[in-house]
Formats: C-alpha cells, structure tokens, sequence
C-alpha cells in the first residue's frame, strides 16, 4: 500500500514560512537613509563638491557659505561631523574664512593626508582676490589654518602668471605636492597645476594648458586623480572636435617626463552620442586600470556613465556603462561614480527622481558579458530631505555611502547624508 506524504501541521508551516521571509528580509533589505547634518545657514550651506571620510568615519566637508566671515551670507566654513556611541552626529565647525587673505567660498572637495591634516581651495578673496589653496592642520585644543597659495587673477600682472584660481579640489601624492585644475587659467582653455612646498613657501608649477593644439580639451572642471605611477587622469568640459560646431569633451592623461615636463594625451574624445560635456566630478580608477567616469549631456537623454579600457600600446576602449533615461530613474549626473569592493558603482543624478526633480542615488552592478544592472537606491525631495546632490559619493570602509546636497532640508540650506546601500 502507498503511503502518502505527511502534510505539515499549520504552525510547524507558519515556522517555515517565516524563517523563508526572514532571509529574504536579510537578502533585500531596502537602503537606510539617514539626514546626518540639517544646515540652518549660520553652520554652513550644503557642500557643493561632497565630503571626505576618514578611517574612524568621521566625516569633513567645505560649506561655501555661512560661518562668521565678513562676506554677504559668510565667506564659507570647514566643517567635521562626528558619531557617538548612541548614533547621534554632531557638527564641529574646524574654521570660518574671513574673506581675507586667508580665502572666502572654499567650493572644492578636501583631501585627508596621513597626519589628519585638510587641504582645500577658496574661490574668492586671498591676496590677490582670486582664491587661495589651504590646509588645515588639528592641534589639541583647536584646528589651524594656513594659506599654502593665492591664486592670481590674470596672466601679465606683477607677481602674477597662473591666469586665475579654482573652483574644484585638490589631488596629492605621497611627497605631499597638490594637484589641481582651473577652467579659465593658462590663457586659453584652462590648465593642470602643481603646487609644491619649498624652502620660500608654495610654488606653482603649469603642467598643461588646454586649448593650444587642434583636437585639446578645454576647461577642465574637475580635479585630476593619481595612479600609482604619478600619471594624473582627468577630464574637460569642451573641446575634443568631435561635435561638428560644437565641443563635447575629452578624457586625458598627463605623463611626467625627464627634466620636470609633462606630456598630455587625450585618451577619448566625445561624440555627444556616447556622451558629452563631463561634469565636476574626478574620475575613478579601477585595480586593472580602467577609468569610469559620467558626462553631465550626451547619450539617449541626458548623460552616461562611461568606462575606458587600457587595451596596451596606448590604446583605450570606451564603454557605456549606463544611458539615463530620465523620469523617476533620474538623468543629469553632475558627479562621478565610486566603487566598493565586490566592484558595485554608486552615484547621484542632479535631474529627474520624484515631482520635484531633485535627483537620485544610484547603483550599477556587474552583469554577464559585460552588462550592468541600474537600480535606485534612494529618491530625493521628501519633506525634510535633501534636493540636488552635489560632488562625488564617499564610502568608507563598511560601504555606507556620504554625500551632500546643495538644497533641501527643513530651512532649504542643504544636507549631508549617509546612505547604506
């Protein structure tokens, strides 16, 4: 005689029902957002270029407003955020420029060295009202501010030959020289510059001036990155001529050579079909080499994320990585992207989201044969969120994910923000 099978009494299946749903739980748990900073204008305006994290996940950032500097609105702040141990951050404002010589609108993201010292540009003020490069060194009691730079306003006066300052942040490398980038300096397109210390202060070194060939970029708004060779990857705004009348960008790569020169290749040039016009934001640079990056226009809609490829002997392939649609999923990615260590990307959109546009966190993960899948991990313009993300993400260690948005919050001064994916 067959014996049937035994059916499960209903509470050894509610057992096995909900253990099925708890690991589901664990394997989709939805994104935890969290307002980690709400500014009132007083304690700073939302960063404009993002926010650096340290190892112990403290996190710093450069308001360009507010603070008690003597500017319309304040000459802009450097501010830290701390946790306790009950999970409450608190703000910590490490300096106020005074729209002296010390610099006003610090509008670049900050660089964190070894010994826990900041660096980072002013836009305005300075001894020659064109901005300042400064660092800001923690002591005991208090944290202090020295200007390394100013920058001055045009190329031909006294004194003065690097064409203007900088809106975007600094790169350094291990002797401790900073890198940057200025859209109107040089005299033609912008320029690379190179800031090193000596015996007799800071000295700045042009290492490229855009423009000056056929086929150049020009006005390179975001901060070049390292290898670990010393080379520096960047990206401009214009130039390239591969937009009929138009101008759509470039990918570079600057070499330093024997003597103290340096030699410029464009890497890609774009063709507004696989985007256009990069944004502010750095590139990222993988293990093997290769370079992502996002293009603020271009593509079906409005910007990609793109990936370049070494493929040897000088040669680079590049890839879509993803084509924003637009709508909820979002589209104008002003930042770039960074990665974590399973080799997921993560980024903000400025456009699209929710009814009010005001942008989207988002992930790229690997797929097969060289696919990505897009997904949204946070929409903002709730009541009491932030509105327009602004600079490249930061992750730490854990992959919780920092950033900043230039609008939003309850008083409409911008927030900073910690996402866990």
């Amino acid at each position: 005689m067959a014996i049937g099978r035994q059916n499960p009494n209903p509470r050894q299946r509610l057992a096995a029902i909900a253990a099925v749903l708890s690991l589901c739980t664990v394997a989709y748990a939805a994104p935890k957002y969290k307002v980690l900073l709400d500014f009132n204008g007083a304690d700073g305006y939302g960063p404009s270029d993002g926010v650096t994290v340290d190892q112990k996940g403290n996190v710093y950032g450069a308001a360009g407003n507010g603070g008690t500097g003597n500017c319309r609105n304040g000459c802009g702040l450097i501010f830290e955020l701390t946790r306790n141990a009950e999970g409450k951050w608190t703000e910590t404002i490490l300096y106020s420029f005074q729209g002296g010589d010390d610099g006003s609108y610090p509008s670049g993201s900050l660089v964190l060295d070894a010994a826990g010292s900041l660096s980072g540009t002013t836009s305005g003020a300075g001894a020659h009202n064109s901005g300042t490069a400064f660092a800001l060194t923690p002591g005991s009691k208090q944290w202090t501010e020295q200007t390394l730079y100013s920058f001055c306003p045009k190329i031909g006066k006294s004194g003065c030959t690097d064409g203007g300052g900088t809106q975007a942040g600094l790169t350094q490398d291990a002797e401790g020289n900073l890198y940057g980038t200025k859209s109107g300096g040089g005299g033609y397109g912008g320029a690379v510059f190179e800031l090193s210390p000596n015996s007799g202060g800071w000295r700045e070194l042009m290492l490229h001036t855009f423009g000056v060939k056929r086929g150049d970029g020009a006005l390179p708004y975001a901060s070049p990155i390292l290898d670990a060779a010393g080379n520096l990857y960047g990206t401009t705004q214009g130039g390239g001529n591969q937009c009929g009348s138009s101008t759509c960008g470039t990918v570079y790569e600057l070499t330093p050579l024997a003597g103290g020169s340096w030699k410029e290749t464009v890497l890609f040039r774009f063709d507004s079909y696989d985007g256009a016009w990069p944004g502010g934001g750095a590139l990222l640079m993988d293990s093997a080499g290769a370079l992502y990056g996002t293009t603020e226009n271009g593509g079906t809609y409005g910007g990609v994320v793109f990936k370049l490829t070494p493929l040897g002997n000088g040669h680079w392939k590049e890839t879509t990585v993803y084509d924003f649609q637009g709508g909820a999923k979002g589209w104008l990615p002003g930042a770039g992207v960074v990665m974590d260590k399973s080799g997921n990307l993560y980024g903000t959109t400025d456009g699209g989201g929710g009814p009010n546009g005001c942008g989207v966190i988002y992930k790229l993960a690997p797929a097969e044969k060289e696919n990505w899948k897009y997904s949204v991990l946070h929409t903002f313009g709730r009541v009491g969120d932030g509105c327009v993300p602004a600079g490249n993400l930061a992750i730490d260690g854990k992959g919780n994910l920092y950033g900043g948005t230039v609008l939003g919050g309850t008083k409409g001064y911008g927030v900073v923000f910690e996402l866990t994916p």
